[in-house]
């Protein structure tokens, strides 16, 4: 039986712990203390062994996006987040014209894995926002929320859109938060302007989770919360953070830590095409981004996605935030799968689980990945 022998593993609720862990059909199905009775997938000697990373907000990477729609540049995304040690992803949409968000939904969903990381789906980020928060986000094609028009994209995906962020301020932001969460679609607030009061009634509708925390949203104000406020406030809601200390700086960061419960804070990268490419003249949405010293930003200055790898996330949560190594893994790994509802299957090391497993050095670089049992990068 194949799997890992003598590993440093990280196991959820026993910590950092010496084990052997057999792997079958793409699934754990052992684990034990080391008597080297497994057939080594990869050498793991004292490099950290844990669960694969899930990047639940993640537009694009290696020169491609999403929104291109076709599987060439989902596979292109997916062979290059196995170098980050993402073993599955939301493939994130933005807010385009239907037909475009259509074609890149119709790819998602008939997306075939080759060597790289999994789609669990598709993120449905727009075009239900506000047009006082677009961020990077185009601003000509934002529409209200409309059951309709989500009915039409998630025909057109086959029930691939597994996330949506929504302006839950906007008209019909509440019914539609209704009708997503009757189909168990996690729903996030984001590109919003939504007073504290907005989000607490949004949560009652099934709005579980607050997107790019800090970033695009009514800010935190002493006489009006807002979106932040009422992130930081609300032990319920999930909240995802782009950790680049570009996007939110180390002590919002921090604090964002001390607020939240642990299992509620979710790493993401909310990267761009240029993620993984070289740096100059890149595009997101159809806007031209300027990708410099590790920021991409739009002509008027403003940020547009990250080129933020999730295992640098991690690091950095780590080394610049003073966080626990578990509390980090577990930000990249188990709390995304919570967030969409996936905890049984993915985001830890147990029996019965995915086979999917990010091996680490001692500095946070990815070593090996493994998804289903099968390794699809080593490091050269």
């Amino acid at each position: 039986m194949k799997g890992f022998a003598n590993a440093l593993a990280y196991i959820r609720g026993r910590g950092i712990v010496r084990a052997d862990i057999a792997v079958q059909d793409g699934r754990i199905v052992k684990i034990s203390p080391p008597s080297h009775s497994v057939e080594p997938l990869a050498k793991t000697g004292d490099f950290l062994l844990t669960a694969g990373f899930i990047d639940e907000h993640i537009h694009g990477a290696g020169g491609a996006d999403s929104m291109d729609g076709t599987q060439g540049a989902l596979s292109v995304i997916s062979q290059t987040l196995v170098k980050e040690g993402a073993t599955s992803f939301l493939a994130t949409t933005m807010t385009q014209s239907q037909n475009a968000i259509m074609a890149a939904l119709i790819a998602i969903a008939n997306f075939k894995r080759g060597r790289g990381a999994r789609i669990l789906g598709a993120h449905l980020e727009g075009p239900f926002i506000s047009p006082k928060y677009t961020g990077a986000q185009s601003a000509e094609y934002i529409v209200k929320p409309s059951a309709e028009y989500f009915s039409a994209l998630q025909k057109a995906a086959g029930g691939a859109i597994k996330m949506v962020t929504l302006a839950p301020e906007e008209d019909g932001g509440e019914m539609l938060i209704r009708l997503l969460k009757e189909e168990g679609i996690t729903v996030s607030a984001g590109h919003s302007g939504a007073t504290a009061d907005q989000i607490e009634a949004a949560e009652k509708c099934g709005l579980s989770c607050i997107t790019h925390t800090f970033n695009a949203q009514s800010p935190l104000h002493h006489r009006q919360a807002g979106v932040v406020g009422a992130a930081l406030l609300n032990d319920g809601l999930y909240c995802e953070v782009i950790a680049d200390a570009v996007h939110v700086s180390v002590p919002a960061l921090k604090l964002l830590i001390k607020s939240k419960p642990a299992e509620k804070l979710i790493l993401i990268t909310d990267a761009m095409r240029a993620k993984g490419a070289a740096e100059g003249v890149s595009e997101l949405g159809g806007q031209t981004v300027y990708v410099n010293d590790g920021q991409a930003r739009l002509k008027d200055g403003s940020l547009a996605g990250s080129v933020l790898k999730m295992n640098v996330a991690v690091k950095n949560l780590v080394e610049k935030c003073g966080a626990p190594v578990e509390y980090a893994l577990d930000c990249a790994s188990y709390n995304p799968a919570c967030n969409l509802g996936l905890q049984e299957e993915y985001g830890s090391i147990r029996c019965g689980a995915a086979a999917d497993f990010t091996l680490l050095d001692g500095k946070f670089n990815v070593v090996t990945t493994v998804v289903g049992g099968e390794v699809v990068y080593i490091a050269g």
